[in-house]
């Protein structure tokens, strides 16, 4: 008996497919409790790759669990198709991007049905079709509405050989990726949703998820909550107030220079027309091409270029010069700082650097720059002599009194620039008027449509700014001449509602139905990568919030639980064409099946974990499967179809038999409950086969048939196709359609233990020992047997290795 994987995961995948096995509807069933469990959505490009095969196994093996625990599950599909690779490659060749993707996706979807992943179909989507995209703009109308969409200048990356606006990932080392240009820094008008309206929330909320640490705290430091104060510094020359976020307002009076961001929309208006001018241009240009990460960092070395103005301290009014460095990032506090360079090491760099006033206000050290507490000295008579903790709040209150400050919380966070120069995203629905401004489109023309373009290469503004029949329209509020708005959004708003479309994906009326919402969200069950960590799941996080504010929803929260997968390398490397490591799922697929390959990916180590590809494991999970199908031929032929039954008053080799099973069926549901350990849950099942080859001519055929069922049910959920052929040459019956396995007491209780005799890792022996015996009478057992001592004789041996309840291992030489 050959084991076809081809042939068997054919058939199932016929059935699954004629049946519509996966759908599931929204009418609630009294007493039957919903789930829903989600992976990130897939771009389509090209082919899957071992990513998404991952990431899909995951989240099959939770959704088959799920169903078989008496749950009803909603498992959906889609594809996140806007971006910018579909528009670089019609750039480079000409093929519109609808009909890269619809390739793509064609390409997802025979694959994804391929692997025999259990998707409600009917629910499929792309985030590019008209029909979704409506919906994306008429979320971003309910936005703009409210206030939390609108528009404001922002800094933005320029090429000028191209004359067109770059996205961060175009520039390398400050330079065009197309042309090799030096890349500019431009303001320009850019469309943003105010997320940090939401900051508070977006913190607070996630003590209510269950997500894994180390996601939570990078959400937290990327809002970056910080209480303080804000201070007002004033400009004389330009007559213009620049507040400043501080934490230390205790060190104010040291506060020698003012430094700004290089992207602050301020530095070049001061120094337009001066001798300053082209010194702080080239300055502001090469600093914003490099990483903020770097930039921020304290060991790099401190430079920036003087604005040629001053600012005022408002605590003892001196006048301090203003500067522009790059350690001084935008994305934290109004984006300009006042610099104290006796107690801040970057500041104190600077000033050495620049030859600046360093002034100690606090006292304590050895040396400068010092960061701690101590006594306030130099500053106000009022201050001078407290504890800077105490000085710090009469300080702060002082400020307030005076009108030079206020206490304040700043953030990390900033709002979302969403405006994109391209042609592949949804249309912003906007109008601009030149009586009335800017105007919104009635939600009954939407969608605004995509044209049909044939250049898609910028030059100085988006794509579809070419598309002159497109733009020019009449102004919907009073008929007058209008231009569209020419950008698209990031493709981060499609992503950030697509989950609640899922719930209801045929309306026609409105995004989703309130009800269908409520009877699916939150998603209880989220998987996918930890480079999603912030954007996408923070921008999820505040949509979520503002359509619960809006009444459209009823949860605060999108992902209840989320899961994230490690990465699959090859050689110890990241998969990537350049290295040639690259391997496709779907030669693995070819050569051995879907469940093969399936299961490998989640038997080969802890799913949140990177691990390496092995060809020889592959092979190996390979042979187990064989077994594993031979096995149910083989039982089938001599017990027929049956309810698997496992006799109570079973002893001998048949007791043992049951009891692994029963073994293996708690340690597989402890495994897929308690944690994700998909590997060790696989490697119990392949015990329990090897259990009943090694069995299988001393017990009851009975015992035989429940062991192999109960194998091909635990299965299941990693290799769908193979635990549904078994199980039903054994039993007749569709495993998905029966309730997961419950381990029975009885069977798991015993006295006695097998107790495994191994030299060298070899195993020599088996015996039965107490099951509560100590390390010291293990030991003592099994130096007692005659085939251990067959094999130790002439021997040194140099460690016993002793595993309760399990083996006993004799290191010799």
């Amino acid at each position: 008996m050959r084991y076809e994987p081809h042939e068997v995961e054919r058939r199932w995948q016929s059935v699954w497919e004629q049946e519509r096995t996966w759908e599931v509807s929204n009418e609630a069933v009294a007493g039957v409790e919903s789930s829903y469990v989600l992976e990130m959505l897939p771009y389509p490009s090209g082919e899957p790759h071992m990513g998404h095969l991952k990431n899909y196994s995951i989240g099959d093996a939770v959704a088959h669990f799920h169903r078989r625990t008496g749950r009803r599950v909603l498992h959906p599909m889609g594809y996140d198709a806007f971006g910018l690779p579909a528009e670089n490659h019609a750039i480079k060749t000409g093929v519109h991007p609808r009909e890269s993707t619809a390739a793509s996706i064609a390409s997802f979807q025979k694959q994804f049905r391929r692997w025999g992943i259990s998707i409600d179909w009917s629910r499929e989507f792309g985030t590019h079709e008209p029909r979704y995209y409506r919906w994306t703009q008429w979320l971003f109308l309910r936005m703009y509405e409210r206030g939390l969409a609108y528009r404001n200048e922002a800094a933005v990356n320029w090429c000028p050989q191209d004359a067109t606006v770059l996205a961060n990932e175009q520039v390398v080392d400050g330079h065009c990726e197309r042309c090799g240009s030096e890349v500019e820094v431009r303001q320009l008008e850019q469309w943003f949703f105010r997320i940090t309206d939401y900051a508070d929330r977006l913190l607070e909320d996630l003590d209510s998820i269950s997500w894994p640490e180390h996601v939570v705290t990078m959400q937290r430091n990327w809002i970056g909550r910080s209480a303080g104060a804000e201070v007002i510094f004033r400009c004389p020359e330009v007559d213009v107030d620049y507040p400043v976020f501080t934490t230390r307002p205790d060190t104010l009076f040291g506060a020698t220079f003012f430094v700004m961001a290089p992207e602050h929309p301020d530095v070049m208006k001061l120094v337009a027309g001066t001798d300053h001018e082209q010194a702080v241009r080239d300055y502001v240009n090469k600093s914003l091409t490099e990483g903020q990460e770097s930039r921020g960092a304290v060991e790099r070395e401190k430079t920036g270029v003087p604005l040629g103005r001053s600012v005022i301290n408002p605590v003892n009014g001196e006048r301090i010069p203003m500067y522009v460095a790059d350690y001084v990032l935008m994305d934290y506090g109004t984006g300009a700082i006042m610099a104290v360079p006796a107690h801040d090491e970057r500041d104190f760099e600077f000033a050495t650097k620049f030859d600046l006033p360093i002034r100690r206000v606090i006292e304590g050290g050895d040396e400068l720059p010092y960061a701690g507490d101590g006594p306030v000295v130099n500053s106000h008579q009022r201050f001078d002599g407290m504890h800077n903790r105490e000085a710090l709040e009469s300080m702060v209150d002082w400020l307030d009194d005076q009108g030079m400050g206020h206490r304040s919380i700043n953030y990390r966070l900033r709002d979302w620039l969403l405006s994109r120069q391209r042609y592949w995203g949804s249309p912003i629905p906007v109008v601009y008027c030149e009586a009335c401004g800017i105007v919104p489109v009635p939600d009954d023309q939407l969608p605004v449509e995509l044209p049909d373009i044939t250049d898609f290469a910028p030059k100085g503004r988006s794509p579809l700014a070419a598309a002159e029949d497109w733009v020019s329209t009449r102004c919907p509020s009073c008929s007058g001449p209008a231009r569209r708005e020419t950008d698209t959004m990031d493709t981060f708003v499609d992503s950030s509602w697509y989950f609640l479309r899922y719930c209801d994906p045929q309306n026609s009326d409105a995004p989703w139905d309130k009800d269908a919402a409520a009877e699916w969200m939150p998603v209880d069950q989220y998987i996918g990568g930890v480079e999603h960590a912030i954007l996408h799941l923070m921008y999820a996080r505040f949509f979520t919030k503002a359509f619960a504010d809006m009444g459209l929803v009823d949860t605060q929260e999108p992902f209840q639980t989320l899961f994230t997968q490690g990465m699959i390398t090859r050689g110890g490397a990241k998969m990537s064409k350049s290295k040639g490591n690259v391997i496709s799922p779907s030669s693995y697929v070819d050569s051995y099946g879907a469940d093969t390959t399936r299961c490998y990916v989640l038997f080969i180590g802890p799913p949140d974990q990177d691990v390496d590809w092995s060809d020889e494991g592959v092979e190996g999970v390979h042979r187990f499967l064989s077994r594993l199908w031979r096995l149910g031929a083989e039982v089938s032929e001599v017990t027929g179809t049956a309810e698997p039954v496992a006799d109570v008053a079973a002893s001998g080799d048949d007791l043992e038999l049951l009891r692994k099973a029963h073994w293996a069926i708690e340690k597989v549901t402890n495994d897929m409950t308690g944690r994700f350990g998909f590997n060790t849950a696989i490697s119990a099942v392949m015990e329990l086969v090897n259990e009943c080859y090694r069995r299988r001519e001393g017990v009851a055929p009975a015992s035989l048939h429940f062991a192999a069922a109960t194998a091909a049910s635990l299965i299941f959920p990693f290799a769908p196709h193979c635990g549904s052929d078994v199980y039903d040459k054994l039993t007749g019956h569709r495993v998905w359609e029966q309730p997961w396995p419950r381990a029975e007491q009885s069977f798991l209780e015993r006295e006695t233990v097998e107790l495994v005799i191994q030299v060298n890792g070899k195993v020599r022996d088996r015996l039965q020992a107490p099951s509560e015996a100590s390390r010291e009478e293990l030991e003592e057992l099994a130096r007692g047997s005659e085939k251990l001592q067959a094999n130790v004789d002439g021997k040194e041996i140099v460690k016993v290795v002793v595993v309760p309840g399990k083996l006993v291992n004799f290191v010799v030489r």
